[in-house]
């Protein structure tokens, strides 16, 4: 099985365009792209994919002690580039898929060439002078939900990632977070909750553009505005939209961000 298939990657668009590849966050899909990634097709080669342990992934494509660290995500993300012999691609990355994609272009600058990095956070759990929004005692009580209730801690995220229990975001994570395996989700949730990259940040060398929600409790402001500074000349943009997910609550919005952004790399002047 080729890493593609492994990971059910989609590649649309012309052949020869610049690519531009979306990658979900925890717990969801590539589907959850579905309202930006088509405006891009007509001048982009669009690659999507499910990341192992999600979506519609081949369930041999996770490994437990491959992914116990976003580096192995990392690498997965390399070998899916490698062989469709793509470089230099726009990798829009939400959430945790972020951070993964800063990795990446730090370890294989060839292959990324811009950053769009949608909610972003380096740190979730606050510490010292750094507002990450999140406890440990917070990331410890979603751990062991997650561990103790297989099927009790969608709900309560689903609503956090969507930003309200009326928003028609809700349902279509919640649906997403329960096709996840409880014992993926548990290690993926670790990994992304306990993970700190703040130290990465001053290495990407890649043009980067922060999109941030105006009102998210994931990843709040200060998270997006850290991650801001922390990246040479980061871009940043503040969606006006509720939750962690703006693709989903304001597409739109984001589209409109991600447009501008590659129409300025494309004219330079």
């Amino acid at each position: 099985m080729t890493r593609a298939e492994q990971l059910n990657a989609s590649v649309r668009g012309p052949a020869g365009a610049p690519a531009v590849v979306f990658v979900h966050g925890f717990g969801c899909g590539q589907h959850m792209w579905r309202h930006v990634a088509p405006g891009l097709e007509r001048e982009h080669r669009v690659v999507l994919l499910d990341l192992p342990g999600s979506g519609d992934a081949a369930e041999a494509s996770y490994d437990p002690a491959r992914h116990a660290s976003l580096e192995g995500y990392r690498d997965d993300l390399a070998a899916l580039l490698d062989e469709l012999e793509l470089s230099s691609v726009v990798l829009v990355g939400h959430s945790v898929a972020s951070m993964i994609g800063v990795l990446l272009q730090i370890d294989r600058p060839d292959l990324v060439g811009r950053l769009v990095l949608v909610a972003p956070s380096a740190r979730y759990v606050d510490a010292d002078d750094y507002v990450g929004g999140h406890s440990e005692t917070d990331i410890d009580e979603l751990l062991d939900l997650m561990s103790r209730n297989h099927l009790g801690w969608q709900d309560p995220l689903a609503q956090m990632v969507a930003g309200s229990p009326e928003s028609p975001a809700k349902g279509e994570l919640e649906q997403a977070f329960c096709r996840t395996r409880p014992e993926f989700a548990a290690q993926f949730a670790n990994v992304t909750f306990r993970g700190d990259n703040r130290a990465d940040l001053p290495h990407v060398t890649a043009p980067a553009l922060v999109l941030q929600s105006a009102n998210d409790v994931i990843a709040p402001e200060s998270a997006g505005q850290f991650v801001r500074d922390a990246i040479p000349d980061a871009e940043y943009r503040l969606i006006d939209t509720r939750g962690h997910a703006p693709h989903l609550t304001a597409p739109e919005q984001t589209l409109a961000a991600i447009r501008e952004f590659l129409a300025v790399a494309a004219d330079p002047a």
